[in-house]
């Protein structure tokens, strides 16, 4: 017996009987397996937080990145197929440059996102082509804080907070209960923190994590002992919700 989807899983370009393509749903499965990483926007900034563990201890952590820096006040979380990942921070950075050179001033986080989200898109409109199976957070900071999430469909929305990868819902599901307005920016790393010990069901290690802040002043990769100090103090929330 042929599976409902036989013969429209195929082609990019033909639509299922009830409105799927199934091809862009395939690709969102391929980002549900991606590391996870987290997005959170507050008044005065906004930060991403990416999962960088490795599987052996043979590969060297400094080939595994996560956060790509755009501009100089935009950068970019991935989650799914790193080359495809690969790609698009490429576009990226070729689409800022392009827009300094062209009008002589930096390009907006929402027009950023929406010239990566029409290229993903071209991906899911013809033949002979794939979907691009990762999903990227844009973070920024132009006239005020903005994070955007990019689909595999092309699909562009901004949030709040919000995740991708495979701890997206428990992520989403903690900054549900958390989130606040007027949270400080402190208070949203350590909350980001914390949601990603949920998602390892361990404690955090400096090495296998990766932070960037984004506030009006400039960007800022946070490391060294700064980074421990929010590790250490996430990793004991981590154990009091253990008790």
């Amino acid at each position: 017996m042929h599976l409902p989807q036989m013969g429209y899983d195929r082609a990019i370009t033909v639509f299922s009987p009830d409105g799927r393509l199934f091809q862009v749903e395939y690709a969102r499965e391929a980002v549900k397996r991606g590391a996870t990483a987290i997005g959170v926007k507050t008044r005065k900034g906004v930060l991403l937080l990416a999962d960088r563990r490795v599987a052996s201890k043979l590969l060297e952590i400094t080939t595994i990145e996560k956060i790509y820096r755009i501009d100089d006040h935009i950068y970019a979380a991935t989650s799914g197929l790193v080359a495809d990942a690969r790609v698009l921070i490429e576009r990226a950075r070729v689409e800022a440059q392009i827009n300094r050179l062209t009008y002589d001033e930096p390009i907006g986080v929402k027009d950023l996102a929406r010239k990566i989200c029409d290229f993903k898109q071209q991906y899911t409109q013809f033949g002979g082509v794939r979907p691009f199976g990762v999903s990227l957070l844009i973070a920024g900071y132009d006239k005020s804080p903005r994070l955007f999430e990019t689909d595999p469909s092309g699909a562009l929305l901004e949030y709040k907070a919000t995740s991708i990868g495979a701890g997206r819902n428990v992520v989403i599901e903690h900054f549900e209960n958390v989130y606040r307005d007027d949270m400080s920016l402190d208070e949203a790393i350590h909350e980001a923190m914390v949601a990603m010990g949920k998602v390892i069901e361990e404690e955090l290690k400096p090495e296998g994590v990766e932070l960037v802040v984004i506030e009006k002043e400039g960007a800022r990769e946070i490391k060294g002992e700064e980074l421990e100090n929010y590790i250490n103090k996430a990793n004991e929330k981590i154990r009091e919700n253990k008790e």
